[in-house]
């Protein structure tokens, strides 16, 4: 099975939050996860190692002309906000199954989602 990982669960799973392990599969990020996760402005260095080491175990998805088309669908039909439209569109192009704990993304139908659960 192939998966996009969103940017909440990525930090759920760098901060141990995660109440299951991910499941057994291919894990794609998008290059918008990689902005996000590498540009909060105080992020400090052990945690900036750990993201690089997460990344660099993942494989790396650029914006492909059918990501760019299905964000832009999705950004025009549902108001999604540009990181979360291509984070999704990268799903629909790569025909994956996006985890996120992101509830407006779950509700398209178009696309897979399932979320992942967390420690109380």
């Amino acid at each position: 099975m192939i998966y996009v990982l969103d940017t909440n669960v990525i930090l759920y799973f760098l901060r141990g939050r995660l109440a299951e392990p991910l499941p057994a599969g291919d894990y794609l990020v998008s290059v918008i996860t990689e902005i996000e996760l590498l540009s909060y402005a105080s992020i400090p260095p052990d945690d900036e190692q750990l993201i690089l080491e997460f990344l660099a175990a993942a494989t790396l998805t650029n914006l492909s002309p059918a990501t760019r088309t299905a964000a832009i669908q999705l950004r025009r039909q549902h108001r999604l906000k540009l990181p979360d439209a291509v984070i999704a569109g990268t799903a629909l192009a790569m025909d994956a199954e996006l985890l996120t704990n992101d509830v407006r993304l779950a509700r398209i139908p178009e696309l897979r989602c399932r979320q992942v659960r967390l420690k109380p």
